[in-house]
């Protein structure tokens, strides 16, 4: 199985349901945040990315088609109102009041980017796929995903400066309103 067309397939979906983590995690890499914060954002949503596909694919099919339309809207609300309240708080926020992935917040976060990843489950538990080794792909390549879009966007915040956070929030916002309207 190591080196199997399966292995290169789920390898392949959890690259493409990781790149909605990495380029929101480039937004948020924007704030100011030490790199224990940046561990933990990463491992709680690769700890999401394996929760909700486990539990689509513990679901079944039957209700996939249903709630599949949902989860894009919910998931894009949520980017939407987090990334306007990034952007607003730029202009009139100190910085020790501003939104950081914490508490409710980091788990609002990774619920968020991790729902997409909840409809997938369902279709991969009819294909009869290994579903621990799956699980454990897309965990890994996830929390690897916000790592490195969190350290690149803590590098271009430096470059960029005050206009930074600005910048994040917009790319928050245009990802929720994306998800919301397609």
């Amino acid at each position: 199985m190591f080196f199997s067309t399966e292995l290169i397939s789920l390898a392949l979906l959890a690259v493409g349901l990781s790149m909605d983590a990495f380029s929101i995690s480039l937004g948020l890499g924007m704030n100011r945040m030490r790199l224990k914060r940046i561990a933990m954002i990463g491992l709680v949503i690769g700890g999401f990315h394996m929760l909700f596909p486990m539990a689509g694919m513990l679901l079944g099919h039957a209700l996939s088609e249903q709630v599949g339309q949902w989860t894009a809207l919910a998931s894009g609300i949520l980017l939407f109102f987090i990334g306007a309240h990034m952007f607003f708080s730029a202009f009139r926020i100190p910085d020790e009041y501003r939104w950081q992935p914490v508490g409710l917040g980091l788990w609002m976060l990774a619920f968020s980017v991790s729902l997409d990843s909840f409809t997938v489950g369902f279709s991969l538990g009819i294909s009869g796929v290994t579903i621990i080794f799956t699980l454990v792909i897309f965990g890994i390549v996830s929390c690897i995903f916000t790592w490195i879009g969190l350290l690149l966007g803590r590098r271009l915040q430096g470059f960029f400066g005050t206009y930074s956070e600005l910048f994040g929030g917009i790319i928050l916002s245009c990802f929720g309103i994306y998800l919301i309207f397609s």
